[in-house]
């Protein structure tokens, strides 16, 4: 009777969420037509039998979060963790922020950051305004407004899809025998404002956690996100993937969500390998991201939309990137591949012998 209880607090809960992005979704959109029409209607329709089918996948992903908390993959709790301090804060400036957004999307203003933001130093493919947010990821109020924007945008399915890495990447860690443990080191890598390693904390309560990510407020973030939990606070590095600032075979876990789609090419190659040359031999490499081109045929069409809503310029290649032949190419097992609603997941592992990439 508890679980019963449990499990429809969770899907009341999720569906709140849902229906919460579902209509701020529908009266932002009718409220851009009125005042910042675009100059060309860049969106192909889609079907009511898609749509469907996207809710169906929706809730197989939903339940697939409650069995693994329910299996004891990571704590119930977790189901039910949001920010809700920061969504009574922030959701406002959601709002207020829109026109501006629009305006930068209608006029193409990739670059168009604000006073104060600096972008020298950075890649030039990072130093851009994705999503068309202000500041790009470059800002403390960009930070402050992610995770709700990133909620709203999946309709509330953005932390359960995050979840979707702890069961292969705990799994795949029993198999090698690395323990639960201190001397145990997982690397979140583009951890952005730590909502995943709020994840892999509650999942794995005594490993080692480290993050990295290229943006300073967004590491803030993550700091003051990870502050409020127990255990042992995850040591945060500003760093840029293409060069990892530890020392070869230094992780027996890392993870990389939501990164992939957002980088040029040879970018993901190379990030890729340096995350096989801080993985040690036996370890394992979780990403999580975007569904591809012909995962779900009929969902091709959102594949195609995302990056016109958004500014995503590296999304199209993405889709139809072979990430499992990049994992190969730098030296990784690939595990398994898995798809839950709008993600895909690639599990690899280092073997047991290997060297460092080159």
């Amino acid at each position: 009777m508890e679980s019963t209880l449990a499990k429809l607090a969770y899907q009341t809960f999720q569906q709140g969420k849902s229906y919460f992005g579902l209509t701020h979704k529908t009266l932002s959109t009718q409220l851009r037509s009125l005042v910042a029409p675009p100059a060309q209607e860049r969106i192909k329709p889609i079907e009511t039998r898609t749509l469907l089918k996207f809710r169906e996948r929706l809730n197989d992903l939903l339940d697939t979060d409650w069995k693994d908390a329910e299996n004891g993959v990571y704590p119930s709790a977790l189901l039910f963790d949001n920010p809700w301090e920061d969504f009574f804060r922030f959701y406002p400036m959601v709002w207020l922020d829109m026109p501006s957004t629009w305006d930068r999307a209608n006029n193409d203003r990739f670059y168009d950051f604000g006073p104060g933001v600096k972008t020298e130093g950075y890649p030039k493919y990072y130093a851009r305004t994705f999503h068309n947010q202000t500041d790009g990821y470059l800002s403390d109020r960009s930070a402050d407004l992610y995770d709700l924007q990133v909620e709203i945008l999946f309709n509330g399915s953005a932390d359960p899809m995050r979840r979707r890495i702890l069961a292969p990447l705990k799994q795949e860690l029993t198999k090698a025998g690395i323990p639960n443990a201190p001397q145990t080191r997982v690397l979140d890598v583009a951890c952005g404002t730590g909502r995943t390693l709020r994840m892999l904390r509650g999942a794995l309560s005594e490993v080692s956690l480290f993050g990295t990510d290229l943006s300073p407020a967004y590491l803030r973030k993550a700091n003051q996100n990870l502050s409020e939990i127990p255990g042992e606070l995850p040591q945060l590095l500003n760093a840029n993937a293409e060069a990892l600032p530890y020392r070869d075979n230094y992780f027996q876990g890392v993870t990389s969500v939501f990164l992939f789609h957002e980088l040029p090419a040879p970018v993901r190659q190379a990030i890729i390998n340096e995350c096989f040359r801080v993985t040690c031999p036996g370890g394992v490499f979780v990403i999580c991201d975007s569904i591809q081109r012909g995962d779900f045929s009929d969902m091709d069409v959102f594949l195609e939309n995302f990056p016109a809503m958004f500014h995503e310029p590296f999304y199209k290649n993405y889709t139809e990137d072979d990430i499992s032949g990049r994992l190969v190419q730098a030296g990784f097992e690939v595990v398994e591949t898995q798809v839950h609603f709008a993600s895909k997941y690639w599990v690899a592992r280092k073997p047991a012998e290997a060297g460092v990439a080159a």
